[in-house]
Formats: C-alpha cells, structure tokens, sequence
C-alpha cells in the first residue's frame, strides 16, 4: 500500500503521519546491483495545507543492505533524511495529482531515497579491494617483449638517434 493522505483531512488542522511502508511499495528493486532493501522505510511526517499547496516535512530512516564496491564484503548502511521536505504544488508545471480526494507521497519519497543511495557503497573508507587469495588469480601483468611495458633506455636511445 502506498504512502497516501486525504486533502480533505486538512481542511481544520495539519495531518500526522507515522509508521512504516514495505520495500514492495517503494519499487526500488533491482535499481542497483550493489544495494538492497530488505527492511521497510520508518516514516515519521507533518503535512499542512498552504495556500498554493501542501508542505510535507519530517524524518525518513531505512536501512540498505550493501555490497562493497571494491570487495564485495556485504554490510549495512543507514540511510536517514532525517530534515526531508516536500513541496506539493496545486496548480503549475508541477502539479500534484490529487486521486479521490489522495495524494500519494510515494514516488517523492522514492526519488529522494535514490538520491540518497551511495555512488560506490564501500564496507570501509580504507577498503583495499580483492586479495589475490580470494579470486584465484594473480593481479600482476605478464609483460612480453615488444608490448610496450618496461623497454627501458633501449627505445629513448633509438629515438634519439632520429634526425629531424
């Protein structure tokens, strides 16, 4: 179920919102390799009713089940917009779209947790990537005569012998 709230409900005084709302609903599956959601988001929200719309504030906290991007160590990462706003306007290019007296917050909630996701989850700031160990394979470049790699003096000194 979505994150919804009756207009009507503000006619006398602002609307408290609280709760939880399941990963289904927010559709963010499979948006990135790396992040999972596996908890539901914890909302905790104030909406009132202004004259060219509705202001939505308060606190979003869910948690991303991460894999590093330089290891592939799974870990979790907090994920708090903890001073989230929203302005919903009534009328203009970016008006909201008011269903049966409803306004479902869901798809700005979905684009400010996107927004929040990390580029490049990583397990630790220090996090050296992959061990040679774990993989099976060495990291070092096996250099062939003639590939370009570590000529040496060789090649400059060929080159300097070119007249111009």
């Amino acid at each position: 179920m979505a994150l919804q709230f009756n207009v009507q409900n503000l006619e006398r005084e602002s609307l408290h919102l609280e709760g939880q709302l399941a990963v289904a609903d927010l559709d963010l599956e499979n948006v990135d390799e790396l992040i999972h959601l596996k908890t539901p988001l914890d909302y905790d929200l104030e909406v009132e009713k202004l004259d060219n719309g509705f202001l939505v504030r308060g606190s979003l906290r869910l948690t991303l089940s991460c894999e590093c991007s330089r290891c592939l160590k799974p870990f979790e990462e907090k994920l708090d917009l903890s001073d989230w706003a929203c302005m919903l306007a009534v009328d203009g290019e970016e008006k909201v779209i008011i269903n049966n007296d409803l306004i479902d917050l869901t798809p700005y909630i979905r684009e400010d947790i996107l927004l929040g996701f990390p580029q490049r989850p990583l397990c630790n700031v220090d996090c050296g990537g992959l061990k040679a160990g774990k993989t099976g394979k060495s990291n070092k470049v096996k250099e062939t005569p003639g590939s370009g790699r570590d000529d040496g003096p060789d090649t400059w000194s060929e080159l300097n012998k070119l007249k111009f």
